[in-house]
């Protein structure tokens, strides 16, 4: 019997008409034939350091910062400096408030302890993030600042499922010492990983405040982990997001994997942070 033979006998047998019936398989080889949703060919990508929460004056900047990600139409968005129900922004877990106001999938990587909290970075999305891990940058010897303080460094490696396709996305927040010695060694931690990754074939996007401007070395030890700098081919202007007031340096990136391409690039006017945040289309190179 061929595999729709059975369904006239059952038609009959249920009292089913034959215009009925007819209307039912029409219907049946519609539902039958209906493709698989389509990934978006094209993400925009938000990178942006939201400052603990507050402008440059101190005033609470969430709400802002959520109104700017759903104005601008962002899908994915990497944050950095965000605080987790620290004393000095007053016990909010930023980043279920940013969630609540926005309605995105969002984890939250703690690289430090502070105030009775956490301090660290962050990644949110439309789309659902399967997996996500923090990766300690380590130093040797650890860095220690005035007054024998240690800020430890991360990087925040989430998995978004965009349509049928994983995303790698790789967040950080590099020191932000004047001299590279420190950064040098994060940024090699960071080359092996998303080396490791792009050798797989993964998607990947390496983004953040690199503390460092595209002619240093940081950039240039970046570049070996089969990534590369968005800004150069889609971007419009220099560039420049830091201090926000008035930008004079380039330093908050988004770094992409051979098989995406970025169509545009813009540094946004605003002064919900120190810094400005910086906008990226990018394209997944693929239509399902």
């Amino acid at each position: 019997m061929k595999p729709l033979d059975w369904m006239p006998r059952c038609f009959s047998s249920c009292g089913i008409t034959p215009l009925g019936a007819a209307v039912l398989l029409a219907l049946s080889a519609c539902i039958a034939k209906r493709p698989a949703p389509a990934t978006p060919r094209d993400l925009r990508v938000l990178v942006y350091n939201i400052h603990a929460g507050k402008d440059r004056a101190g005033v609470d900047n969430l709400r802002r910062v959520a109104q700017m990600v759903l104005d601008s139409a962002v899908d994915v968005a990497l944050l950095q400096e965000v605080d987790s129900v620290t004393e000095r922004s007053g016990h909010t877990d930023q980043l279920a408030e940013i969630r609540r106001l926005t309605g995105f999938h969002g984890v939250f990587g703690r690289t430090l302890d502070y105030q009775g909290g956490g301090y660290g970075i962050a990644v949110i999305a439309r789309f659902p993030i399967v997996s996500d891990s923090l990766i300690r940058l380590p130093l040797t010897p650890s860095q220690v600042r005035a007054g024998g303080s240690y800020e430890p460094r991360g990087v925040l490696h989430a998995t978004i499922l965009v349509g049928r396709h994983g995303i790698d996305v790789l967040n950080t927040h590099l020191d932000a010492a004047a001299e590279d010695s420190y950064r040098r060694q994060e940024a090699a931690t960071l080359v092996q990983i998303a080396r490791k990754l792009t050798r797989s074939g993964a998607r990947v996007m390496l983004g953040g405040d690199l503390n460092s401007t595209p002619v240093s070395a940081i950039h240039a030890i970046m570049e070996t982990g089969g990534v590369r700098d968005a800004w150069p081919v889609c971007g419009s202007g220099d560039g420049f997001s830091y201090p926000e007031g008035k930008p004079i340096k380039r330093i908050d990136y988004l770094l992409i994997s051979e098989s995406m391409r970025c169509s545009e690039a813009r540094v946004l006017a605003s002064d919900v942070s120190d810094h400005r945040p910086v906008l990226f289309r990018i394209s997944l190179g693929t239509e399902h």
